[in-house]
């Protein structure tokens, strides 16, 4: 194997181990900062060693051991308690070779606590949700910080600084490295399934740059949703998110023309939706509803994308139960956001001028004062009305109000349309 092939290799093993390597860690040594420096001092050691000695039998394991030393070294000169000194001596009676099966068994996390408890502290309500975003892209995704910088469009010594501040203001919040439990594990749930949902939306419709849809998001977004969806089964919420956000990366090859530019629901190719990411989607909300109970937000927006995935053309789409879906949702999770999507709803369920009625008692809700989507939602029903000058008004308000490039060509596009009757139909 080439150099180039062990970097390879090693930056492979690091992207899959590393999560479970500082959840390990922190458990051990109480500060997620510190474990993640003692977690990159492990790679360092690896990047070093294994082009000479080759890759070892289990990587992942050679890693967390040769963290664990590094931790020993910690607490000693930390002078920490003697208790957790030879809690960790024993855990690392092993040969030099460090390739036992008991050191292999030893190591491994077959229930997920660490990795759980990693996620709720990532996500823990104390930080700012950009923070919650970096930190739980960087330590459980396994990003590096010029990536997470590149996919949100921030300068890296920006998102470099966010993360420094976001561990610096764990440490001194003295967050604890466990599972809440009662109430509190309901609120921080939410916050936890918010940061990764947050993550899916902005590669799923991107706020700003070039690109419309950014995949790589998506993937990163449905891989935390998995990973929570087997270390917390007992959640309905959690297998609505994953249904969601399998439901609606299903669209994504079919969601950009070959320029990149943006193809609207109603105009894309249905065969080229992803047929494997439905049926895991559809199986996914199943296995929440079987959980009982009232469905939750996540879950009914899963069911509303659930009936787009199961209607073979746009005229099969069932929208009276789209509608009841979203009556329900906004019951639930009431938001100027979710009226706006039931008032998409309504126009296609029962005509233009039901939608525009709906759309137009939002106008006045602060929230929707710089929201893009509401001239681009107005102007469509506008101009299904054949109301074309002011639609076209909309679509140029829209493209005012939009950071995102793509966009902002599409509803000009739109408003040019408006002059010779050719505007497409927006539903998303």
């Amino acid at each position: 194997m080439t150099g180039t092939d062990t970097h390879r290799t090693i930056d492979t093993v690091w992207r899959i181990e590393s999560a479970r390597i500082i959840a390990g860690l922190t458990r051990l040594v109480g500060d997620i900062g510190m474990a993640e420096d003692l977690a990159q001092d492990a790679l360092v050691a690896a990047l070093e060693q294994w082009p000479k000695t080759g890759i070892p039998k289990r990587p992942g394991a050679w890693l967390m051991a040769a963290a664990k030393h590094r931790a020993i070294d910690y607490l000693r000169r930390g002078q920490r308690i003697e208790r957790k000194h030879e809690e960790l001596g024993r855990e690392l009676e092993v040969d030099r070779e460090i390739a036992e099966p008991d050191v292999h068994e030893a190591l491994d996390d077959p229930i997920g606590d660490d990795m759980l408890r990693l996620i709720f502290i990532c996500c823990h309500p104390v930080l700012s949700i950009e923070a919650r975003v970096a930190l739980t892209l960087r330590l459980v995704g396994g990003l590096t910080t010029e990536e997470i910088a590149r996919a949100f469009l921030v300068p890296v010594p920006t998102l470099a600084q966010r993360i420094v501040r976001a561990k610096r203001t764990l440490r001194e919040a003295r967050v604890p490295f466990e599972v809440p439990r009662g109430d509190e594990l309901a609120a921080r749930l939410h916050s936890v399934l918010e940061v990764i949902y947050l993550i899916f939306n902005e590669g799923y419709s991107a706020t700003a740059g070039n690109d419309w849809v950014r995949p790589a998001l998506c993937e990163d977004a449905l891989r935390l949703g998995r990973i929570l969806a087997e270390l917390a089964p007992a959640e309905p919420e959690v297998h609505g998110l994953v249904a969601l956000m399998e439901l609606q990366a299903s669209r994504l090859r079919a969601r950009v023309g070959p320029s990149g530019e943006p193809i609207l629901l109603l105009d894309q190719d249905r065969t080229r939706w992803d047929r494997l990411l439905i049926q895991r989607g559809l199986a996914a909300l199943e296995r929440a509803r079987a959980l009982g109970g009232p469905p939750g937000p996540y879950a009914l927006q899963a069911a509303i994308a659930a009936c787009h995935a199961t209607a073979p053309t746009p005229e099969a789409t069932d929208w009276p139960r789209i509608v009841a879906l979203y009556d329900a949702l906004a019951r639930v999770a009431p938001s100027p956001v979710v009226e706006l999507n039931r008032a998409v709803a309504l126009g296609m369920a029962y005509g233009p001028a039901t939608g525009l009625e709906a759309v137009d008692r939002l106008r006045d809700a602060p929230a929707m004062r710089s929201y893009h989507l509401l001239p681009a939602v107005r102007g469509d029903l506008l101009y299904r009305l054949g109301r074309l000058d002011e639609a076209r008004a909309e679509f140029e308000r829209a493209a005012s109000l939009t950071s995102n490039e793509r966009e902002r060509a599409l509803m000009l596009e739109r408003a040019a349309a408006c002059k010779d009757g050719t505007a497409r139909q927006d539903t998303r």
